[in-house]
């Protein structure tokens, strides 16, 4: 039975949930989840969750992500990307200096209003379900946190690299459209390849070929990592005989030593949780054996 994390190099023009129905075929495992959706036109990190390790999918959700953008200035659409209808057009062309200068108030802690064609809801309809009939409703502001903005090399007359780190819930094409209103030009994300996410990066994922050929020859699972990786910044613990058999039922056992996350295991090697410490007392956030 399939247990663990796959990260995957997703391929432009498929969706989050086309790359999990795929694994669930090549794997032969219904329990196929991930975590950070990624939008059809982007490539890059998928964090895919396969048997009983989709029960840490909400750890990886909540941490940082980073990206490579493509800023195209000089335009506006509906979808503040290149796939939607365009509304505007400019014929400004901001220099290095010029948009270098908009960007420190989009870094730190952000209010960003979603985009009308995301997949939020409003009174049980998603967003972008009204926004195809041609209706616009209010969105109210959400706090995000943009640990790094930089502007890398221009790429054409129209485009610039951007390099982002930013918090979980941040739409990068919003983040580029409120760039290009600053400027005056408008703007729209032309391209977006996510570099990392969940502490891992473009070098640990495969390809859905990679997957194919693993699975053809029955190596499949090696490709998959071991859900603890998820914690690895958590000190690990290993418990024994009585504390063991509480941990194995959900209950808490006392337990000396600094307060804080620990990845536990138990007597044979086996991960068994996510546990917290405080005041003496080991307490499951989330079992996994």
């Amino acid at each position: 039975m399939a247990n663990g994390i796959i990260l995957i190099d997703k391929p432009q023009d498929w969706t989050s949930m086309d790359v999990c129905g795929k694994l669930r075929r090549l794997l032969k495992e219904k329990r196929v989840g991930h975590a950070g959706t990624l939008d059809p036109m982007a490539t890059g990190v998928l964090t895919v969750f396969v048997g009983r390790a989709t029960r840490g999918v909400e750890f990886a959700e909540s941490g940082f992500k980073e990206y490579h953008a493509t800023l195209r200035l000089g335009m506006e659409t509906d979808t503040q990307d290149t796939t939607g209808t365009t509304l505007s057009t400019s014929a400004l062309r901001p220099t290095r200096e010029e948009i270098e200068a908009v960007l420190p108030p989009f870094r730190g802690d952000i209010m960003q209003i979603p985009p009308m064609f995301s997949a939020l809801k409003r009174n049980g309809k998603k967003l972008y379900e009204l926004a195809r009939k041609g209706k616009t409703v209010e969105r109210e502001p959400r706090p995000v946190t943009i640990f790094k903005l930089e502007l890398g090399e221009q790429l054409s007359e129209t485009d610039w690299r951007l390099v982002i780190r930013c918090s979980k819930g941040t739409y990068i094409r919003t983040l580029c459209h409120d760039i290009g209103q600053a400027l005056g030009c408008g703007g729209v994300m032309a391209s977006l390849r996510r570099v990392e996410a969940a502490g891992y990066t473009l070098s640990d994922c495969v390809t859905l070929e990679q997957v194919a050929e693993a699975a053809e020859q029955g190596t499949a699972e090696a490709l998959l990592r071991p859900i603890d990786t998820l914690f690895s910044e958590h000190p690990a613990l290993t418990i024994y005989g009585r504390k063991e058999q509480l941990c194995r039922n959900g209950n808490p056992f006392r337990l000396a030593g600094e307060d804080g996350l620990f990845r536990v295991y138990g007597e044979q090697g086996d991960f068994l949780m996510l546990g917290q410490r405080k005041d003496g007392e080991m307490r499951t956030i989330k079992s996994f054996f």
